[in-house]
């Protein structure tokens, strides 16, 4: 097996316990996030997914402001209850403008980088950058946008040949509808 192959296995087992973690939230699925994020990144590099792979750098730094952001809040809930924030319509709004704006400017970033599936990577990769910091607001809408992209995610994957992360976003898609549930199952809001 060769180095690049073994490396899409240790992302999809890392992601796999990253989900679990995730809809428990426990603070440790950080600490699996950077892990998975710089796999994910070296195999998207690999397959010329350049969005796609700037996107796990970002999970990468987003992993280390979740492990902040959730300390706060985790002393606002009972133990096992999952803590929950109310979205503005100004964040959803100001969300909504950063996925088209976002979307229109990658794309053409990335024809200029000779990147592959330009437009389906530009716009999984800016909705999974905002579902990332409404995960780590503790916005429950998340999971939605999760199950979106991460089916999304898993095609992209299907036609660049990285059969492993497909397998990888369609289990995060079939647990994004379980922790959707299992948040608002379990959640209690915090403001």
């Amino acid at each position: 097996m060769d180095v690049t192959k073994a490396i899409e296995i240790f992302a999809f087992i890392t992601g796999l316990i990253y989900i679990v973690l995730e809809i428990g939230q426990k603070k440790s699925m950080w600490i699996v996030g950077i892990l998975t994020g710089v796999a994910c990144a070296y195999s998207f590099f690999y397959q010329r997914i350049y969005a796609s792979m700037g996107l796990n750098v970002y999970y990468v730094a987003m992993s280390i402001w979740g492990i902040i952001q959730w300390g706060r809040d985790s002393g606002k809930v009972d133990e096992g209850q999952i803590h929950l924030r109310r979205m503005t319509g100004k964040t959803a709004l100001a969300s909504l403008a950063l996925f088209v704006t976002g979307s229109a400017a990658l794309v053409l970033l990335l024809k200029l980088l000779g990147g592959n599936m330009t437009v389906l990577d530009a716009c999984v990769t800016i909705a999974s950058a905002i579902a990332t910091w409404w995960l780590a607001q503790s916005y429950p809408a998340q999971w939605i946008v999760w199950i979106v992209t991460d089916l999304l995610s898993g095609y992209l994957c299907l036609r660049t040949g990285l059969p492993w992360m497909a397998v990888l976003y369609a289990a995060y898609a079939l647990s994004a509808v379980y922790g959707y549930w299992y948040w608002k199952k379990n959640g209690r809001y915090v403001e």
